[in-house]
Protein backbone atom coordinates (compact mmCIF):
# COMPACT_ATOMS: atom_id res chain seq x y z
CA UNK A 1 0.00 0.00 0.00
CA UNK A 2 1.06 3.70 -0.99
CA UNK A 3 1.72 5.85 1.98
CA UNK A 4 -1.71 7.08 1.49
CA UNK A 5 -3.67 4.05 1.13
CA UNK A 6 -3.98 3.00 4.69
CA UNK A 7 -5.08 6.32 5.88
CA UNK A 8 -7.51 6.55 2.86
CA UNK A 9 -8.79 3.19 3.82
CA UNK A 10 -9.47 4.23 7.30
CA UNK A 11 -11.05 7.36 6.50
CA UNK A 12 -13.05 6.76 3.01
CA UNK A 13 -16.80 6.77 5.26
CA UNK A 14 -15.13 10.70 6.30
CA UNK A 15 -14.92 11.45 2.80
CA UNK A 16 -17.49 10.32 0.93
CA UNK A 17 -17.84 7.89 -1.83
CA UNK A 18 -17.01 8.19 -5.75
CA UNK A 19 -20.61 7.74 -7.84
CA UNK A 20 -21.22 7.52 -11.43
CA UNK A 21 -21.75 11.22 -11.97
CA UNK A 22 -18.78 12.21 -10.10
CA UNK A 23 -18.54 12.20 -6.13
CA UNK A 24 -21.32 12.71 -2.98
CA UNK A 25 -20.45 13.35 0.72
CA UNK A 26 -23.05 13.91 3.51
CA UNK A 27 -22.96 16.84 6.28
CA UNK A 28 -24.52 17.68 9.04
CA UNK A 29 -25.22 21.18 10.22
CA UNK A 30 -24.02 22.31 13.10
CA UNK A 31 -24.96 25.28 14.85
CA UNK A 32 -21.50 26.97 14.34
CA UNK A 33 -22.40 26.38 10.77
CA UNK A 34 -25.28 29.18 10.96
CA UNK A 35 -26.24 32.76 11.78
CA UNK A 36 -27.97 34.99 13.80
CA UNK A 37 -31.40 33.34 12.26
CA UNK A 38 -30.76 29.98 13.01
CA UNK A 39 -30.16 29.08 8.98
CA UNK A 40 -26.93 28.47 7.52
CA UNK A 41 -25.01 31.45 6.92
CA UNK A 42 -24.17 32.00 3.09
CA UNK A 43 -20.63 31.75 3.61
CA UNK A 44 -20.46 28.16 5.10
CA UNK A 45 -21.93 26.79 1.88
CA UNK A 46 -18.71 27.41 0.12
CA UNK A 47 -16.94 24.97 2.85
CA UNK A 48 -19.16 22.36 2.44
CA UNK A 49 -18.60 22.58 -1.48
CA UNK A 50 -14.89 22.77 -0.95
CA UNK A 51 -15.09 19.54 1.41
CA UNK A 52 -17.02 18.24 -1.63
CA UNK A 53 -14.50 18.99 -4.36
CA UNK A 54 -11.44 18.16 -1.76
CA UNK A 55 -12.77 14.66 -0.80
CA UNK A 56 -13.41 14.04 -4.77
CA UNK A 57 -9.64 14.74 -5.74
CA UNK A 58 -9.05 12.61 -2.46
CA UNK A 59 -10.79 9.54 -3.57
CA UNK A 60 -9.54 9.97 -7.31
CA UNK A 61 -5.85 9.82 -5.89
CA UNK A 62 -5.13 13.43 -6.33
CA UNK A 63 -3.69 14.17 -2.65
CA UNK A 64 -2.97 17.88 -1.74
CA UNK A 65 0.08 17.31 0.13
CA UNK A 66 1.46 14.90 -2.81
CA UNK A 67 1.05 18.18 -5.06
CA UNK A 68 2.21 20.47 -2.87
CA UNK A 69 5.41 18.35 -1.98
CA UNK A 70 5.86 18.28 -5.54
CA UNK A 71 5.33 14.34 -6.25
CA UNK A 72 4.63 15.36 -9.62
CA UNK A 73 7.73 17.11 -10.78
CA UNK A 74 7.31 20.69 -8.98
CA UNK A 75 4.80 22.15 -6.65
CA UNK A 76 1.51 22.72 -7.72
CA UNK A 77 -1.84 23.81 -6.04
CA UNK A 78 -5.57 24.09 -6.93
CA UNK A 79 -6.65 27.52 -7.09
CA UNK A 80 -10.53 28.39 -7.71
CA UNK A 81 -10.54 30.92 -10.42
CA UNK A 82 -14.43 31.22 -10.75
CA UNK A 83 -17.48 30.54 -8.67
CA UNK A 84 -20.96 31.46 -9.67
CA UNK A 85 -24.13 30.31 -6.39
CA UNK A 86 -27.72 30.16 -6.88
CA UNK A 87 -29.00 30.33 -3.02
CA UNK A 88 -32.68 28.86 -3.30
CA UNK A 89 -33.64 27.24 -0.19
CA UNK A 90 -31.82 28.01 3.18
CA UNK A 91 -30.49 24.88 4.98
CA UNK A 92 -30.89 24.68 9.21
CA UNK A 93 -29.11 23.40 12.44
CA UNK A 94 -29.29 19.30 12.32
CA UNK A 95 -30.27 19.17 8.66
CA UNK A 96 -28.21 16.21 6.77
CA UNK A 97 -27.23 17.67 3.62
CA UNK A 98 -25.82 15.70 0.37
CA UNK A 99 -23.05 17.60 -1.68
CA UNK A 100 -23.14 16.44 -5.06
CA UNK A 101 -19.89 17.34 -7.01
CA UNK A 102 -19.65 16.48 -10.97
CA UNK A 103 -16.74 17.36 -12.98
CA UNK A 104 -18.40 19.35 -16.47
CA UNK A 105 -15.25 19.77 -18.21
CA UNK A 106 -11.84 19.87 -18.26
CA UNK A 107 -9.37 22.04 -20.74
CA UNK A 108 -5.91 22.70 -20.45
CA UNK A 109 -5.38 23.85 -17.14
CA UNK A 110 -8.12 24.46 -16.30
CA UNK A 111 -11.56 22.30 -14.74
CA UNK A 112 -15.35 23.20 -14.80
CA UNK A 113 -17.39 21.72 -11.95
CA UNK A 114 -20.71 21.65 -11.37
CA UNK A 115 -22.16 21.51 -7.47
CA UNK A 116 -25.60 21.41 -5.10
CA UNK A 117 -26.20 20.92 -1.78
CA UNK A 118 -29.67 19.00 -1.19
CA UNK A 119 -31.53 18.57 1.74
CA UNK A 120 -33.56 14.99 0.93
CA UNK A 121 -35.10 15.84 -2.32
CA UNK A 122 -34.90 19.57 -2.31
CA UNK A 123 -31.62 21.45 -4.44
CA UNK A 124 -30.71 24.61 -1.40
CA UNK A 125 -27.31 25.98 -3.37
CA UNK A 126 -25.97 25.45 -6.45
CA UNK A 127 -22.72 26.28 -7.47
CA UNK A 128 -20.43 26.17 -10.92
CA UNK A 129 -16.55 26.31 -10.23
CA UNK A 130 -14.02 26.62 -12.34
CA UNK A 131 -10.94 25.75 -10.83
CA UNK A 132 -7.24 25.85 -12.30
CA UNK A 133 -3.76 23.65 -11.53
CA UNK A 134 -0.62 26.27 -10.90
CA UNK A 135 2.91 25.96 -10.15
CA UNK A 136 4.76 27.41 -7.36
CA UNK A 137 4.89 30.74 -9.42
CA UNK A 138 1.32 31.17 -10.00
CA UNK A 139 1.25 29.94 -13.92
CA UNK A 140 -1.24 27.48 -14.73
CA UNK A 141 -0.25 23.78 -15.18
CA UNK A 142 -2.16 21.55 -18.05
CA UNK A 143 -4.21 19.23 -16.61
CA UNK A 144 -2.97 15.53 -16.11
CA UNK A 145 -4.05 13.59 -19.08
CA UNK A 146 -4.31 10.53 -16.55
CA UNK A 147 -6.52 12.87 -14.05
CA UNK A 148 -9.13 12.70 -16.65
CA UNK A 149 -10.37 9.81 -16.99
CA UNK A 150 -10.69 9.74 -13.12
CA UNK A 151 -12.78 13.27 -13.04
CA UNK A 152 -14.81 12.44 -16.43
CA UNK A 153 -17.50 10.14 -16.08
CA UNK A 154 -16.36 8.13 -19.35
CA UNK A 155 -19.90 8.72 -21.47
CA UNK A 156 -18.44 12.50 -21.22
CA UNK A 157 -14.67 11.95 -21.63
Amino acid sequence: MDDHGESDRLTAGLSGALTPFGHRIMARVYFADTDFSGVVYHARYLEFFERGRSDFLRLAGVHHTELAEGKHGEKLVWVVRRMELDFLAPARIDDILTIDTRTDNITGARIFMAQQICRGGEVLVEAKVEAAIVGEGGRPRRFPKEWVKVFMPSDRA
